[in-house]
């Protein structure tokens, strides 16, 4: 573990272990909730919630978004894409108060910096832990608006099981950017911008009667991000060093089956999953470098009906698995199907990058699917997908992966219906 972490990386551009394992650990439990203080507290540690939504398909609709955010380091932008589609295609109104654009954009940034930011808290305070670090150091996050209180903070040295990290372990508040590291020494703490003779303030325990917490901490926040459960995400995210190359794909096998299923629909429902799915074909099809192309990309698990439609159909067991992109499969793909000369005389159209971004959505869509024996170059098990999307009949042919426990399209082609230009 890094002495001194950035706290940018690990909330926006490589999330680790214990912060993914945090937040998942709270995906068997959506909480509905009508205001932001009905969950308080340690209350955050078990449960998920959006203050005000309380219907159980939209709870899953935002944890998917958020998990994006935590697990895959999603950025703003694209979680603001898509919290917006969710609340309009869930008929969520009102969830700003007077629905102006800057609201909005309020909203959504507190949602989302909220949890990147606990989650990467709580999987610090796991990382400390299991380091036994004898000194924390607690560090002022550079806010635009820094609160006096946190500033007189900064670089305060006390021992681990200081009473002061009770209350006291960031984040402190809405929007708060602090955070702390653990040294060995005092000299350590030194060289990582601790001052060991800073004294905790005299009124550091006083209680302000505006909020229920310490001075110079907002409501609700008076406590230690991760705390109440950090045994059991340091244990999880062990195991998550010998997990396959998706994350979501172990855990999920934790998280109660009718919730992990409308998490899988809800991840494929999201504008940002079709867009790196047109944006991962899109690369392999421009040929570009392999380090500018993952070796996987997730369209998500498949649900329990999906894995009893395909064991009905094959005799295979795919509980756990899902459905996945790779580089060679989009190659054999566009081989086949995706050239304009080739395609027309079939009475087919060309496939482009754009149409593997409606793949995931299709997914949750009925579908007819049907055998069609072994893949003819590895002798794959394979099943094909029937969809009628917009005068067009789609057909997708998935190659059961058993080693990879995933479903990956090998081929694709699409045919206007009779009479469509």
């Amino acid at each position: 573990m890094a002495e001194h972490p950035s706290i940018m990386t690990g909330i926006f551009k490589r999330p680790f272990d214990e912060q993914v394992a945090f937040f998942r650990s709270k995906l068997g439990n959506l909480v509905p909730t009508r205001r932001w203080d009905d969950m308080m507290r340690s209350a955050h540690d078990t449960g998920f919630m959006v203050a005000g939504a309380a219907k159980a398909d939209l709870l899953a609709d935002f944890a998917a978004a958020v998990d994006r955010v935590v697990a895959e380091g999603k950025g703003l932008e694209a979680f603001r894409r898509d919290f917006m589609a969710i609340a309009e295609r869930r008929g969520w109104a009102g969830f700003t108060g007077d629905e102006s654009p800057a609201r909005r954009a309020w909203r959504t940034r507190t949602i989302y910096t909220t949890n990147a930011r606990t989650s990467y808290n709580a999987g610090r305070n796991a990382q400390l832990r299991e380091a036994e670090y004898p000194y924390l150091i607690y560090r002022h996050g550079d806010s635009r608006v820094p609160r006096p209180q946190h500033l007189a903070w900064d670089g305060l040295v006390l021992p681990a099981d200081d009473p002061f990290w009770q209350a006291h372990k960031p984040q402190n508040g809405w929007g708060c950017t602090c955070y702390i590291l653990g040294a060995r020494s005092e000299r350590g703490a030194r060289r990582l911008g601790g001052d060991p003779e800073k004294k905790k303030p005299a009124n550091w325990d006083e209680i302000d009667p505006k909020t229920g917490a310490p001075v110079g901490i907002d409501k609700g926040w008076d406590y230690a991000p991760g705390e109440s459960v950090v045994d059991e995400v340091r244990k999880m995210a062990e195991k998550t060093r010998q997990w396959e190359y998706t994350l979501a794909k172990a855990f999920m096998q934790g998280v109660p089956e009718s919730v992990r299923d409308q998490l899988a629909r809800s991840y494929r429902s999201l504008p940002s999953v079709a867009d790196d799915a047109r944006r991962y074909a899109g690369r392999v099809i421009e040929q570009r470098t392999a380090a500018d192309i993952p070796p996987y990309l997730t369209m998500g698990l498949l649900t329990a009906d999906d894995a009893a439609a395909v064991g009905r159909i094959k005799s295979a067991e795919v509980a756990g698995y899902d459905y996945a992109f790779d580089a060679d499969a989009v190659r054999h793909i566009q081989g086949g199907h995706g050239g304009l000369d080739s395609e027309a005389p079939r009475g087919q159209r060309q496939v482009t990058a754009a149409d593997y971004g409606r793949l995931p959505f299709l997914l949750n869509t009925a579908a007819a699917i049907m055998d069609v024996g072994t893949s003819y170059s590895t002798g794959q098990p394979v099943i094909e997908y029937r969809w009628d999307v917009d005068g067009e009949k789609w057909r997708a042919v998935f190659e059961i992966r058993r080693k990879r426990r995933m479903m990956v399209p090998i081929s694709l082609y699409i045919t206007k219906e009779s009479g469509q230009p």
